[in-house]
């Protein structure tokens, strides 16, 4: 793993920062592995970003000194079951993504519903999980005109990213689907109320087009 800088925020807390999304992810479940074996004495909360992890609750004092000399195994991505959401494929950027990717419209869904993801943090609104484990040459650029209004459900790619749109609300990502069912990512009155947390495993689904 390449250089890693530990910076304090606030009198209990430590921000990570890496050098890339993936090695982000790869710190971020080690520190929960390591969480759960015992080994990170008072860490009540372990937020992951694009290419950072804040630590809150640190009561250890040299933990800030020894964070940059762990050793990082390489992300595993098949542990856990996965959580399966099912899809639409109708975007009207469907086009657009397959000029890009270099292929036919109709093959967008099938490599889309063939690739597995995992949740490497989530942010933008309440639900919203940042899913990447597209190979770099299917990214995607965002929109050159960021539309003003983006449906609830909308399935979308932008960069490295795959993400469903919770609620309604500007963006500019290439919509490629939709989920019917979108009151399932976000759920106040369930434990947790996100249905994609950091480090999900997650799967899409094709539907039929009468959801």
């Amino acid at each position: 793993m390449s250089a890693v800088r530990v910076l304090p925020a606030g009198p209990r807390a430590l921000l990570v920062e890496l050098q890339s999304g993936e090695e982000a992810e790869a710190f971020h479940a080690e520190l929960l592995r390591r969480r759960a074996d015992g080994g990170l004495r008072g860490v009540r909360e372990i937020v992951p970003g694009a290419r950072t992890v804040l630590l809150d609750g640190v009561e250890d004092r040299t933990l800030a000194d020894r964070l940059p000399c762990w050793e990082i195994p390489p992300l595993h991505r098949g542990a856990g079951e996965a959580v399966e959401i099912p899809v639409v494929y109708d975007g009207p950027d469907l086009a657009e993504v397959a000029r890009v990717w270099g292929v036919a419209a109709a093959e967008v869904p099938r490599i889309h519903a063939g690739t597995e993801f995992r949740v490497a943090f989530c942010g933008f609104a309440p639900g919203f999980g940042y899913l990447t484990g597209l190979p770099g040459h299917l990214r995607v650029p965002r929109r050159a005109t960021p539309r003003t209004r983006v449906p609830a459900g909308a399935l979308a790619l932008a960069g490295p990213y795959t993400g469903v749109y919770p609620r309604p609300s500007p963006g500019g990502w290439q919509i490629i689907g939709r989920m019917p069912e979108v009151a399932a990512l976000w759920d106040p009155a369930r434990e947790p109320a996100a249905l994609l947390g950091p480090g999900a495993r997650v799967r899409f689904v094709a539907a039929g087009a009468g959801g």
